[in-house]
């Protein structure tokens, strides 16, 4: 436990940190406003910091820097947020892949990071199925999704099956399934196997997949902007292995899909420092996300990804007010 000297340090410290990107010194510490201490006592409590894991002493310098632990520390306990007035237009009400490709950029504008968010997951199986017979045993499923997006899939049946048996299985499905989620269609269609023809059971079953698959589909989950602007971030053009370690977790759109949907499960702003994700596991990237609703359902996460020595108070409010104006783009399409 830190006693109110220690904290002031510490705050001190990070704060300095983050707007100079230089190691502090003792003597500069002791310097700053709000700290009536000597040099000799601060280097006394930024050693018992440094024991801590809180601080660090780069081998190239004398001054400290703050560690993951630190920044933690900082962010969880000494952050205040000055609302300042951020520059933010409003996002066009417009298809959901333009209205996420938009925020993408905005988050990449605003912070001067990296903006990322993740495609809508969409809740409901489908808005209408419809069966054709294509030939023997081959018949093409036609799903229009929520959003009115139409996918196409050719499913290879275990028999021949008549074109009013499909119309049937489609009437079926439309009748009782319409809207609803897709693990309950799932429960509902094995309990209901034994009321239905074999070929017929195993039709709507694979009908229920396809719709499964195509409606929560995306290119590749995630949007992301702004990957260069960390080419201009002393943390990383000093250090090309750095720079290519985070330019290899943009590379690899799965590890991102994982952490937005892990950050789905919170509420409000959440915040990963260092290697705190273990999927983007990295000391020196950090990552700012929220979610963002439709019609007052959360469907994705988005965040800036950036270096430790970020401004965490700007990005939280970059993230929030992002966070908001997807959500009303979205929910008013």
């Amino acid at each position: 436990m830190l006693d109110d000297r220690a904290k002031l340090l510490l705050k001190t410290l990070v704060e300095r940190y983050i707007a100079d990107g230089q190691p502090v010194g003792s003597r500069t510490l002791s310097r700053a406003n709000g700290i009536e201490l000597s040099p000799a006592t601060v280097r006394n409590v930024m050693a018992d910091l440094e024991e801590l894991g809180l601080i660090v002493s780069p081998h190239t310098s004398a001054g400290r820097i703050p560690t993951a632990r630190g920044y933690r520390l900082f962010v969880d306990t000494m952050l205040t947020i000055n609302r300042e007035d951020l520059h933010a237009p409003p996002l066009a009400p417009e298809q959901p892949q333009k209205v996420i490709t938009n925020a993408a950029s905005l988050l990449s504008n605003l912070s001067h990071f990296v903006g990322v968010v993740m495609s809508p997951r969409r809740g409901s199986v489908f808005r209408h199925i419809e069966f054709l017979r294509l030939s023997d045993k081959r018949v093409l499923v036609i799903i229009v999704s929520p959003d009115g997006d139409v996918q196409n899939r050719v499913i290879f049946a275990d028999a021949d099956i008549a074109q009013s048996q499909l119309i049937e299985a489609s009437n079926y499905l439309n009748t009782h399934f319409v809207g609803m989620a897709i693990e309950e269609v799932r429960q509902r269609l094995q309990q209901d196997v034994e009321k239905l023809r074999s070929e017929i059971a195993a039709l709507m079953q694979a009908a229920v997949q396809f719709s499964s698959e195509a409606i929560n589909s995306n290119e590749d989950g995630v949007v992301i902007s702004g990957e260069r602007n960390l080419l201009s971030v002393s943390d990383f053009s000093s250090d090309m292995g750095q720079l290519r370690r985070a330019f290899k977790v943009f590379e690899q759109k799965a590890q991102l899909v994982r952490l937005l949907d892990m950050s789905n499960q919170a509420e409000g702003v959440r915040i990963y420092i260092g290697g705190e994700s273990q999927i983007v596991p990295f000391e020196e990237l950090s990552v700012v996300s929220a979610n963002y609703e439709v019609d007052g359902q959360v469907v994705g996460t988005l965040g800036v990804i950036g270096p430790t020595r970020m401004p965490y108070d700007r990005m939280i409010q970059i993230v929030d007010i992002t966070a908001k104006l997807v959500s009303n783009a979205l929910s008013h399409k």
